[in-house]
């Protein structure tokens, strides 16, 4: 589970919580949606950032894994929300940062 802290245009901020199948979610959707900015037709016109791809490992390593997955989802975040306003504030985005009633009883895990 990754803890995002969220500021909004108005300067108001929330601490959210999100697992990396929720990423991975959205960028699925994104893909779709944006056919040309996913790079589909053309990779060289491709602006909708690279996602962390998806690791096999053991339970054991659950951990491991987030924390090299780290700067990679805060990379991507961070370009996500520099794209132009019809992909950084599509309603897909607005709702994959905004709070859920589950980040006030974040996941343990």
């Amino acid at each position: 589970v990754y803890i995002i802290n969220v500021t909004w245009s108005d300067l108001t901020s929330q601490i959210i919580y999100r697992r990396y199948s929720k990423f991975f979610d959205l960028q699925m959707q994104l893909l779709d949606k944006f056919p040309i900015e996913g790079g589909q037709k053309d990779p060289k016109q491709r602006i909708i950032p690279f996602l962390p791809g998806n690791i096999l490992f053991r339970r054991s390593h659950v951990r491991d894994v987030a924390v090299k997955r780290l700067k990679p989802i805060d990379e991507y975040c961070r370009a996500l929300v520099r794209l132009p306003p019809h992909i950084s504030q599509c309603d897909e985005v607005f709702r994959f940062f905004e709070a859920r009633p589950e980040d006030l009883n974040p996941p343990k895990e």
